[in-house]
């Protein structure tokens, strides 16, 4: 009976270390975390008497974790469709106020005005826990022919185009890096865009310039940043002394970091950090990003100093850029 019992604890503790090895590898596994941006320019009108020109751009995000398999393990999506407005006698119309489908919640009106039965940011959620556990080649097979979704995605509470969607989250997994985060970790996205314009003369086009800043974070339980990722799209609408439009609706929009390189701040930048070089935009929004790991959205703000720079210690990291956009965005999230 002893040698019976023996055998039997001696199974037992061998289950016991599987079971806790196989709970460790689990509590262990840090999925890559990645931050897709796709722009689309909709609209460039001419301004006519009274009615202002309008240019227009849709701005959809996607941030995902990825597991080893390339599976989704979590997603979030938003978008900021911006216009920016000008005048019939070449004027730039100010605005400081800008929400995403997301932040406008119920008040985007689609089921009030447009029919649908789920407004469009629980539509958008629908998508994204749609995705969870697909590679990107089964979420691109999710586009019907109409691009709105096939029928699983219709079922799934999503109704509206999803193009955007698809082509935003399938750049977030290409983009998906090592991170710290796990499969518990929260995951949010916020974005910031700010206006600035300048007026048509005689000798020169306006413009009225939408930047919009990404900020994405994968967040502990402890409110504090695993990891963080952003990215920056510039769309200048730009128009004559009558208003009439001079933009290119057919031009590609890229972010900074699709740019990458190809951004020229390493050539013409300006040399803040005192040290004969300056770093490219994609490796300086690295060091933002790396300076957040660890912080909570309220303690980022810190980072900030009161001209809209980084402070020195973030500005010693790398970053020597304006940090007012990521910090806008990070808050966001928070």
């Amino acid at each position: 009976m002893k040698r019976i019992l023996s055998i039997v604890l001696a199974v037992l503790t061998v289950a016991s270390v599987f079971a806790f090895a196989s709970c460790a590898d689990t509590a262990e596994t840090t999925p890559k975390m990645g931050l897709g941006v796709y722009s689309a320019a909709s609209k460039a009108s001419n301004a006519e008497g009274e009615t202002k020109g309008v240019g227009q751009v849709a701005i959809t995000a996607a941030a995902v974790l990825v597991d080893a398999d390339g599976k989704v393990v979590k997603c979030v999506i938003d978008t900021a469709d911006n216009k920016a407005e000008y005048t019939s006698d070449g004027k730039a119309v100010a605005n400081d106020s800008f929400k995403t489908k997301y932040e406008l919640g119920k008040d985007y009106n689609m089921v009030a005005y447009g029919g649908a039965t789920k407004e469009w940011y629980e539509q958008a959620d629908a998508f994204a826990a749609l995705v969870v556990g697909k590679t990107a080649s089964e979420i691109k097979a999710l586009v019907a022919e109409s691009k709105k979704g096939t029928d699983e995605v219709i079922n799934a509470g999503c109704t509206i185009t999803i193009e955007e969607f698809v082509l935003a989250v399938d750049k977030a997994i290409a983009n998906a890096t090592d991170s710290a985060a796990t499969a518990s970790s929260t995951l949010k996205l916020g974005m910031y865009t700010e206006l600035t314009g300048k007026d048509a003369t005689a000798d020169k086009v306006g413009e009225n310039k939408l930047e919009t800043t990404v900020f994405a974070a994968a967040l502990g339980a402890d409110g504090k940043i695993a990891v963080a990722s952003s990215d920056c799209v510039q769309v200048a609408f730009t128009f004559d002394t009558k208003g009439a439009s001079t933009y290119d609706l057919t031009a590609k929009i890229e972010s900074k970091k699709d740019k990458g390189a190809a951004y020229g701040m390493s050539q013409w930048g300006t040399d803040l950090n005192g040290d004969g070089t300056v770093k490219e935009w994609i490796d300086q929004a690295a060091a933002f990003n790396a300076a957040c790991a660890g912080k909570t959205v309220a303690e980022i703000k810190a980072l900030m100093a009161d001209n809209n720079y980084g402070v020195a210690d973030l500005q010693s990291a790398g970053c020597t850029i304006l940090v007012s956009g990521f910090v806008k965005a990070a808050e966001k999230i928070g």
